[in-house]
């Protein structure tokens, strides 16, 4: 596992989809990852640390530097519960949950990571489907975060490490019918 390829492939890969996704200041973006499979093993068998931490390293700052919030969802064991700052939780009003997410439990390596490593981390059941974009690394089902539209989004990478990768970014609902002129920068 090279570590300095990790955070690179999650760097490019989050600077890809901010530049597609087109997200504004306070959007919300989901991470769903799997450090057991970015280490080509199958999900929840192989958890690391040191994957995770490049995950972060990679994605996070990227995020801050937009002024984009991260939700970083935690295992099935937590029932996908997100880490968020409290300022996502107060801004949004969600509502706060007591656990404290550990890597090899309840939560998961990247969950882990994110709780010891945001300023001021709360876990939150749900983000009640106001994610804007998001990245899935290793097929962990951030779906249910997302707002109810949800287009895939193509990247030049499919996967980091041997985890494959699948993007997504929110879009408004068309309405109207055949005779609606719909806004091109929505699309």
């Amino acid at each position: 596992m090279d570590c300095k390829e990790i955070t690179n492939q999650s760097k490019q890969a989050v600077c890809e989809i901010l530049e597609k996704a087109r997200l504004k200041k306070g959007d919300i973006f989901v991470i769903g990852c799997s450090s057991s499979e970015i280490l080509g093993d199958q999900i929840g068998t192989a958890t690391n640390l040191d994957s995770a931490n490049a995950v972060y390293d990679g994605i996070i700052p990227v995020l801050r530097e937009n002024g984009i919030y991260a939700a970083v969802q935690c295992c099935e064991h937590l029932n996908r519960a997100l880490v968020v700052e409290r300022e996502v939780l107060e801004k949004y009003g969600f509502e706060q949950v007591n656990a404290i997410p550990q890597p090899n439990h309840a939560g998961g390596a990247l969950a882990t990571v994110a709780y010891e490593r945001f300023d001021d981390p709360v876990l939150v059941e749900s983000i009640n489907q106001k994610a804007d974009a998001g990245i899935d690394i290793g097929g962990t089902m951030i779906g249910m975060h997302m707002h109810s539209v949800v287009v895939p989004m193509r990247i030049s990478l499919r996967k980091i490490g041997e985890a494959p990768i699948i993007c997504a970014r929110h879009r408004p609902k068309y309405v109207g019918g055949q005779r609606a002129i719909y806004d091109e920068d929505l699309m």
